[in-house]
């Protein structure tokens, strides 16, 4: 049988701003509530959200878009109320949550199923380019690039949720791609500099 070509690296062009409203899906704040929750119960949501000045969002928690920069402020308030390890270990818990409520909600099942059967070479440009046009979830008014290749890259330049080491994202987008692509697959994040732009970097490696 032959071998299929290797599959070559090919970057997608810079988009706009992923929501030029400002906006970001609820889940970058409810998640990390629920998160908090499953850490240390409600005292310890309480005491982050409290911290961020948005005790009547965790009373009513948002069904709709949020402005990016109160998800912004709450990411924030969880590093710096909490030790480091803490909050990261919470923010990644939040990820993950973010990514099962977007397969149990927002990713079509035809769509799932067929990623689950491609090798994970053919799967992992589908859910790269599915990933960026849906950035507005996830990016704000920072704008998306992607590359694929047998290491994929997702960009997010000027990323308003911008956050040491991105655990939060990190998360999002390895507990996609090991449901959907490859289960051992790792994303890993480095911080960048593009003409003067902040450019968090996430490369995503598909394992064997």
């Amino acid at each position: 049988m032959a071998t299929a070509p290797a599959l070559k690296p090919v970057a997608a062009p810079i988009s706009g701003a992923a929501n030029s409203q400002g906006k970001v899906g609820p889940n970058a704040v409810t998640q990390v509530a629920a998160a908090l929750r499953a850490f240390g119960g409600e005292d310890l949501a309480a005491r982050v959200f409290t911290a961020a000045g948005l005790e009547q969002i965790l009373a009513a928690p948002p069904e709709k878009m949020v402005d990016q920069g109160l998800a912004a402020c709450l990411h924030d308030a969880l590093r710096r109320a909490l030790p480091a390890q803490e909050a990261t270990q919470i923010a990644a818990e939040a990820g993950r949550r973010t990514a099962d409520y977007l397969l149990a909600h927002r990713i079509p099942r035809p769509a799932q199923v067929v990623m689950k059967l491609l090798p994970a070479r053919l799967a992992a440009p589908i859910l790269l380019k599915a990933m960026a046009a849906n950035a507005w979830t996830y990016a704000g008014t920072g704008s998306v690039r992607t590359t694929r290749g047998k290491t994929c890259v997702l960009e997010i330049i000027d990323n308003p949720l911008a956050q040491p080491d991105c655990p939060w994202h990190v998360a999002v987008f390895e507990r996609l791609f090991r449901a959907l692509v490859a289960k051992n697959a790792q994303v890993t994040h480095v911080a960048q500099s593009d003409r003067g732009a902040l450019v968090n970097r996430f490369e995503i490696r598909l394992g064997r």
